[in-house]
Protein backbone atom coordinates (compact mmCIF):
# COMPACT_ATOMS: atom_id res chain seq x y z
CA UNK A 1 0.00 0.00 0.00
CA UNK A 2 1.22 3.43 -0.99
CA UNK A 3 0.93 4.99 2.48
CA UNK A 4 2.12 2.01 4.54
CA UNK A 5 5.68 3.35 4.75
CA UNK A 6 4.28 6.66 6.04
CA UNK A 7 2.34 4.85 8.73
CA UNK A 8 5.53 3.07 9.79
CA UNK A 9 7.35 6.41 10.03
CA UNK A 10 4.52 7.90 12.06
CA UNK A 11 4.36 5.00 14.49
CA UNK A 12 8.09 4.91 15.15
CA UNK A 13 8.90 8.60 14.80
CA UNK A 14 11.76 10.19 16.66
CA UNK A 15 11.27 13.60 18.29
CA UNK A 16 10.82 16.43 15.83
CA UNK A 17 13.69 18.54 14.54
CA UNK A 18 11.78 21.80 14.70
CA UNK A 19 11.35 23.92 17.79
CA UNK A 20 9.00 26.60 16.50
CA UNK A 21 5.46 25.96 15.26
CA UNK A 22 5.12 25.42 11.51
CA UNK A 23 2.32 27.41 9.93
CA UNK A 24 1.00 26.75 6.44
CA UNK A 25 -1.67 28.57 4.45
CA UNK A 26 -3.37 25.89 2.36
CA UNK A 27 -5.90 25.88 -0.42
CA UNK A 28 -8.36 23.08 -1.06
CA UNK A 29 -10.40 22.98 -4.26
CA UNK A 30 -13.21 20.63 -5.16
CA UNK A 31 -15.51 21.14 -8.12
CA UNK A 32 -16.55 24.84 -7.97
CA UNK A 33 -15.59 25.30 -4.30
CA UNK A 34 -12.25 26.65 -3.04
CA UNK A 35 -11.32 27.04 0.62
CA UNK A 36 -8.24 28.66 2.13
CA UNK A 37 -7.26 27.64 5.66
CA UNK A 38 -4.40 27.76 8.13
CA UNK A 39 -2.74 24.48 9.11
CA UNK A 40 -0.46 24.79 12.14
CA UNK A 41 1.79 22.12 13.64
CA UNK A 42 3.30 22.67 17.08
CA UNK A 43 6.12 20.20 17.78
CA UNK A 44 6.18 18.16 20.97
CA UNK A 45 8.05 19.48 23.96
CA UNK A 46 9.24 17.76 27.12
CA UNK A 47 5.92 18.58 28.77
CA UNK A 48 3.38 18.33 25.94
CA UNK A 49 2.69 16.16 22.91
CA UNK A 50 2.68 17.70 19.46
CA UNK A 51 -0.45 19.68 18.59
CA UNK A 52 -2.14 20.30 15.25
CA UNK A 53 -4.57 23.14 14.50
CA UNK A 54 -6.93 23.74 11.58
CA UNK A 55 -7.94 27.43 11.46
CA UNK A 56 -6.97 27.72 15.15
CA UNK A 57 -9.15 24.71 16.12
CA UNK A 58 -7.24 22.05 18.05
CA UNK A 59 -7.62 18.72 16.23
CA UNK A 60 -7.49 16.86 19.56
CA UNK A 61 -11.20 17.07 20.39
CA UNK A 62 -13.74 15.09 22.32
CA UNK A 63 -17.46 15.54 22.95
CA UNK A 64 -20.69 13.55 22.82
CA UNK A 65 -20.40 13.37 19.01
CA UNK A 66 -17.06 11.58 19.06
CA UNK A 67 -13.37 11.74 19.80
CA UNK A 68 -10.60 12.88 17.47
CA UNK A 69 -6.96 12.40 18.41
CA UNK A 70 -3.70 13.45 16.78
CA UNK A 71 -1.83 10.16 17.09
CA UNK A 72 1.60 11.15 15.78
CA UNK A 73 3.53 14.07 14.33
CA UNK A 74 6.92 13.72 12.67
CA UNK A 75 8.74 16.81 11.45
CA UNK A 76 11.84 16.37 9.32
CA UNK A 77 13.64 18.85 7.09
CA UNK A 78 11.83 17.70 3.93
CA UNK A 79 8.40 16.69 5.30
CA UNK A 80 5.76 16.99 7.96
CA UNK A 81 3.78 13.82 8.68
CA UNK A 82 0.60 13.82 10.79
CA UNK A 83 -1.69 10.91 11.68
CA UNK A 84 -5.17 11.51 13.11
CA UNK A 85 -7.84 9.10 14.31
CA UNK A 86 -11.51 9.97 14.83
CA UNK A 87 -14.03 7.66 16.53
CA UNK A 88 -17.78 8.21 16.30
CA UNK A 89 -20.38 6.48 18.50
CA UNK A 90 -23.43 4.72 17.07
CA UNK A 91 -26.22 7.14 16.20
CA UNK A 92 -29.74 7.39 14.88
CA UNK A 93 -30.42 9.92 12.13
CA UNK A 94 -33.81 10.31 10.41
CA UNK A 95 -34.91 7.06 12.04
CA UNK A 96 -31.96 5.08 10.66
CA UNK A 97 -29.53 3.39 13.08
CA UNK A 98 -25.84 3.70 12.19
CA UNK A 99 -23.06 1.80 13.95
CA UNK A 100 -19.88 3.25 15.38
CA UNK A 101 -17.48 4.77 12.86
CA UNK A 102 -13.77 5.35 12.50
CA UNK A 103 -11.86 7.74 10.26
CA UNK A 104 -8.06 7.53 10.06
CA UNK A 105 -6.15 10.31 8.32
CA UNK A 106 -2.53 10.49 7.20
CA UNK A 107 -1.26 13.90 6.09
CA UNK A 108 2.09 14.51 4.39
CA UNK A 109 3.34 18.00 3.60
CA UNK A 110 6.41 18.46 1.43
CA UNK A 111 8.04 21.46 3.09
CA UNK A 112 9.93 22.63 -0.03
CA UNK A 113 7.04 22.44 -2.52
CA UNK A 114 4.12 22.97 -0.13
CA UNK A 115 2.29 19.98 -1.60
CA UNK A 116 -0.08 18.42 0.95
CA UNK A 117 -1.29 14.86 0.42
CA UNK A 118 -3.99 13.40 2.59
CA UNK A 119 -5.32 9.84 2.78
CA UNK A 120 -8.57 9.34 4.72
CA UNK A 121 -9.96 5.90 5.48
CA UNK A 122 -13.62 5.67 6.56
CA UNK A 123 -14.90 2.55 8.31
CA UNK A 124 -18.49 2.20 9.45
CA UNK A 125 -20.84 4.79 10.88
CA UNK A 126 -22.94 7.40 9.16
CA UNK A 127 -19.91 8.67 7.20
CA UNK A 128 -19.48 5.26 5.61
CA UNK A 129 -23.12 5.29 4.56
CA UNK A 130 -22.98 8.84 3.15
CA UNK A 131 -19.40 9.18 1.84
CA UNK A 132 -18.63 5.54 1.17
CA UNK A 133 -16.36 3.16 3.02
CA UNK A 134 -12.70 2.95 2.08
CA UNK A 135 -9.72 5.19 1.46
CA UNK A 136 -9.77 8.42 -0.50
CA UNK A 137 -6.72 10.52 -1.28
CA UNK A 138 -6.59 14.28 -1.71
CA UNK A 139 -3.95 16.73 -2.81
CA UNK A 140 -3.81 20.37 -1.80
CA UNK A 141 -1.31 23.20 -2.11
CA UNK A 142 0.16 24.98 0.90
CA UNK A 143 2.67 27.75 1.50
CA UNK A 144 4.72 27.98 4.67
CA UNK A 145 4.45 31.30 6.46
CA UNK A 146 7.71 30.54 8.27
CA UNK A 147 10.55 28.97 6.28
CA UNK A 148 12.67 26.07 7.66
Amino acid sequence: MKYLHLLFLLLFATPSLAVEPLVFICERSEKNYTETYEFKVVPASKNQKAKVFFDNRDLDRSNELGKQTVKNVLITEPTVLVSIEAHFPPEIFDGVQYGAGLVTTAIVINRSTGQLRKAETVKGGILSATLGEGTKTYQEQCAATNKP
